[in-house]
């Protein structure tokens, strides 16, 4: 099968959002720039620092939102400099070229590139430092470097031992190696083992500061209004009732909203329910969901980019009945535990910027804008974030703390959006059509084609970054189609309709399973073949992936027939360099069903945390039903119409069944795991509702079908 040439993710995101600086190219390590006598801590490379005292610091260059990397790259600086990854103390990276992220082009956290993007760059950084922390040692005991071995953040020889911090100075002297050797993963002793969380202790005890625990001295508090209708601009406002409020200290108008600043957040919330605003609706007011459908309906007919193709299923579709199917998917919020805030502060100093953020650079841009001044100007402060799921890749929500602070210039403002805010003003996960047909051979599937509908995120973060026509976010699900198929045409098509939309977690490699793998299933059954036998036979030259679908029907249970008001569902792919297999298990009878297992089997490579990576799973398979069961986004007269968590409802502890990984051993470079767990979900469970009911249901959520779930 032969792809695209510029349709994968790697090329993506070359430019910054709103930065206009152009390209970033390269890591480089970073060398001190004190003069050798000034020089007492080791700085080999933009990474790592050893202290005197033997303190290892590593600036951790992907932001902590749950998905544990402070633990995860940790162990691989620690497995080549031969440290107790948890005597690492860690820190956020700021803003800054050498930090970038190679996957996504940008200094980023997504895309499930963490660990990919780090897997050679930190582990070279550990050995770089290793290496020459035991040159120091043999020079001093004037003994071969290759009699000399590092273990414990101490270099040995023989009786002798010297700390890493009693060789620091020296070390720091030495030239850089420009080739040093890594571990063969025969002789790792930190990465594949179990590993306590570094940042679990503090979370328990309530001591780590997320975004919205930040407080600096004299720092007020802004709560904004912004107009209901999306893409609403204010007219005019009268605050005078408001200012008359103990505690108010100012009124400030940022264009897309209105801002009450005062001593207390509940007083700034308070008062800003005395503030009467007219606003510009603007075009977005005749917005609604039958709109949004209708414009994505009557792009159904272009031809779109080709994405992936074989053979010509074009010639073979047209020369037989072929089977179709039409997938839709519904746009969601990201509600992350922690709504969007930020604290700035504008002084003649600069910017000082406090935020949760998955895109510091992209932070700086819009701090810079807002407050009118060189980027350089702005410094970031990265926070935990309190879940990110792609929300905190956008920074609408800085850019407006920037604004409100810069009229309070020298006082440090906290913004906080309520969850009302929150779900009202988000960058929602884009509405999707898909359209499928297919012919059966000899009982599989001779010819396919399938063309995916949608607005494009990256053209409104990323411009510049869509080339003829091809979003490579709009592709994921597609470019890594890994069934065995003579005839083969995937196609995409980008039509926006006039919604914001943004990343949320997986993004369209969901869209596309639950359209590819759902109709899988139903291709089976018109063969009358078993869905796993069906699939199996499509997969003969993919070994991982044939691997990770028999272990999950073999762990699960699998039977292809429904039996005594108990079904299965599967659904099987790969996604972010990692192969993954679902079952779903469910009970009931009608349409009433309840979800009594997921059942995974996953091969990501070397796992570097395996703890980390079942909780990754897990977490992402709960996402996944917040895809699949009744969340939902929809809008009347340019109005979202869920507004918490009453009516933009997400599971519940009791609809969460038990969820069972098991990973595969592998020795691959290892694979991206944070979003994987999400794009199953949808089509195992609607596979299962067909295997128990016979109700095929193409339409997310699955609730919207007349399904219950109990």
């Amino acid at each position: 099968m032969r792809s695209h040439p510029d349709v994968g993710r790697r090329q993506f995101l070359k430019v910054s959002l709103l930065a206009g600086g152009g390209l970033m190219l390269g890591v480089e390590f970073a060398r001190p720039r004190e003069s050798a006598a000034a020089i007492s801590t080791f700085k080999p490379n933009a990474w790592i620092s050893v202290h005197p005292d033997g303190r290892v610091s590593l600036v951790c260059p992907r932001n902590e939102m749950g998905q544990d990397v402070h633990t995860s790259l940790t162990m691989l600086l620690a497995e080549e400099l031969a440290v107790d990854p948890q005597q690492v103390a860690v820190g956020e990276a700021p803003p800054d070229p050498v930090y970038i992220n190679k996957l996504m082009g940008s200094q980023i956290t997504g895309g499930s590139t963490s660990i990919r993007d780090a897997w050679e760059p930190l582990r070279k950084a550990g050995a770089t430092a290793r290496t020459m922390l035991v040159a120091a040692a043999a020079a001093r005991w004037k003994v071969p470097a290759a009699e000399c071995r590092a273990d414990g953040g101490r270099v040995l020889h023989g009786d002798k031992s010297l700390a890493y911090g009693a060789l620091a100075a020296e070390a720091a002297r030495l030239p850089v190696p420009t080739q040093v050797t890594l571990k063969s993963a025969g002789g790792f002793k930190v990465i594949g083992k179990p590993l306590p969380r570094l940042d679990g202790a503090d979370k328990a005890r309530g001591r780590t500061i997320f975004g919205i625990d930040v407080r600096q001295p004299g720092m007020v508090y802004a709560a904004l209004a912004t107009c209901p209708v999306l893409g609403g601009r204010v007219v005019s406002f009268d605050a005078t009732s408001a200012q008359k409020r103990a505690g108010v200290r100012k009124v400030v108008d940022i264009g897309e909203g209105v801002a009450v600043v005062a001593d207390h957040y509940w007083i700034a919330r308070s008062a800003l329910g005395d503030v009467a605003i007219r606003w510009d609706e603007g075009p977005g007011a005749a917005l609604d969901n039958a709109a949004i459908y209708a414009a994505l309906e009557q792009a159904k007919d272009r031809p779109g980019a080709l994405v992936k193709h074989a053979g010509d299923a074009a010639a073979v579709l047209a020369r037989t009945k072929p089977i179709e199917a039409r997938y839709t998917s519904q746009m969601l919020a990201h509600v992350t535990l922690e709504p969007p805030n930020c604290v700035a502060l504008v002084s003649a100093r600069g910017v000082d910027v406090w935020a949760s953020t998955q895109f510091p650079q992209g932070a700086q841009a819009i701090a810079a804008q807002r407050a009118a001044v060189e980027p350089g100007q702005v410094r970031i402060y990265p926070q935990f974030i309190g879940g990110g799921f792609g929300r905190r890749l956008d920074v609408d929500f800085i850019g407006q703390a920037v604004a409100i602070a810069k009229a309070i210039p020298g006082t440090p403002v906290q913004l906080i959006w309520t969850r009302e805010d929150d779900v009202t003003h988000d960058f929602y996960r884009p509405p999707s059509l898909h359209l499928l047909s297919a012919a059966l051979e000899g009982g599989r599937i001779g010819a396919f084609a399938y063309k995916m509908i949608s607005p494009s995120i990256t053209n409104r973060m990323f411009p510049g970054a869509v080339k003829d026509g091809i979003d490579g976010f709009m592709t994921e699900g597609l470019v890594n189609f890994r069934y065995d198929i003579p005839h083969l045409e995937l196609r995409t098509v980008i039509q926006e309709v006039g919604v914001a939309v943004g990343y949320w977690r997986s993004v369209s490699n969901a869209l596309n399973a639950f359209a590819i793998e759902s109709f899988v299933d139903e291709l089976a059954h018109a063969a009358g073949r078993d869905p796993v036998a069906f699939r199996l036979a499509m997969l003969q030259g993919q070994p991982r992936q044939r691997a990770v679908l028999e272990r999950a029907v073999a762990q699960a249970g699998f039977a292809a027939q429904s039996s005594g008001g108990r079904a299965f569902g599967v659904a099987s792919m790969e996604c972010y360099d990692s192969h993954l297999a679902l079952v779903a298990e469910l009970s009931g009878s009608g349409d009433r069903a309840k979800l009594e297992k997921l059942t995974y089997a996953v091969d990501c490579g070397i796992a570097v945390h395996p703890d980390q990576v079942v909780a990754q799973i897990e977490g992402g398979a709960v996402t996944g039903l917040i895809n699949t069961l009744r969340s939902k986004v929809t809008i009347s007269k340019g109005r979202v119409e869920q507004s918490n968590f009453d009516t933009f409802s997400i599971p519940r502890m009791p609809e969460v069944p038990p969820i069972e990984v098991t990973l595969t051993p592998g020795e691959a470079t290892p694979g991206g795991i944070g979003e994987a767990g999400v794009p199953l979900v949808a089509p195992a469970i609607a596979n299962a509702l067909f295997a128990l009911t016979g109700k095929r249901v193409r339409t997310l959520p699955l609730g919207d079908a007349g399904v219950t779930f109990v």
